[in-house]
């Protein structure tokens, strides 16, 4: 049977490609900033793909191990299942050493990263000497962000001041507009009333026109009867 043909060397092809993807998400992982998104994708895809892969390897060795108890009928020899046994050895290894970097990377990382936040270095027994230097380079950092922190709180309580005075400046132009509005509505009222007042003054006057001149043409109009009636009697 040619290796094209043979099942082991199928499988072993398809298990290839996911050890040669689960390689390279590894890369990926090692460059990864702990804690991203990236990572915590990269870890969850490389512990799944551990799992998968060695669960094909575990059955591809199994299947080994049967054609190992009958070479002949499978056409196969010792020096082939050796090759056999030594491919699902080398794979579970890759396998293997990539799901431990990962597990101890991650610890290693969260570690670290601890150590950083607290800025205290890890203390071994040959590291004594060396612990009053790190302790005062805390007490120089403590001290550098203390300072920081305070010119900080400072900076903030400025610019609340900053803010109030604002505020009561914009009130105090809010009542001094408002004041305003109030002294020309009061205005507006009093033109209202005078005028009126006025309308009133010119209404009487055109009334009082419009009689003066009734009472005229009256007059005149009596004038004219006595002429008339006069003039007649003394014919």
């Amino acid at each position: 049977m040619s290796s094209a043909q043979d099942p082991f060397y199928i499988v072993k092809e398809e298990i290839q490609d996911s050890i040669d993807k689960l390689l390279l998400s590894f890369r990926q992982w090692e460059h990864a900033v702990y804690g991203s998104r990236e990572q915590v994708r990269l870890t969850e895809e490389l512990r799944t793909g551990c799992e998968s892969i060695e669960w094909q390897v575990d059955e591809l060795d199994k299947a080994v191990s049967v054609a190992a108890k009958d070479p002949a009928h499978y056409g196969i020899d010792q020096g082939e299942l050796e090759k056999r046994r030594r491919w699902t050895r080398t794979a579970r290894d890759q396998v293997g050493s990539v799901k431990k970097k990962v597990s101890s990377g991650k610890e290693l990382s969260y570690h670290d990263s601890h150590l950083e936040l607290m800025r205290l270095p890890v203390e071994h027994p040959h590291q004594t000497e060396r612990s009053n230097h790190y302790g005062h380079h805390n007490d120089d950092y403590i001290s550098s962000e203390s300072d920081r922190q305070m010119l900080l709180i400072k900076q903030q309580d400025e610019e609340l001041d900053e803010l109030s005075a604002s505020v009561q400046r914009i009130g105090s132009v809010g009542l001094s507009i408002h004041d305003e509005l109030l002294a020309q509505e009061k205005i507006i009222d009093d033109l209202g009333v005078e005028m009126d007042s006025t309308s009133n003054r010119l209404d009487f006057l055109q009334y009082y026109s419009f009689s003066f001149s009734l009472l005229k043409d009256r007059n005149n109009d009596c004038d004219f009867a006595q002429k008339l009636f006069g003039n007649s009697t003394g014919k």
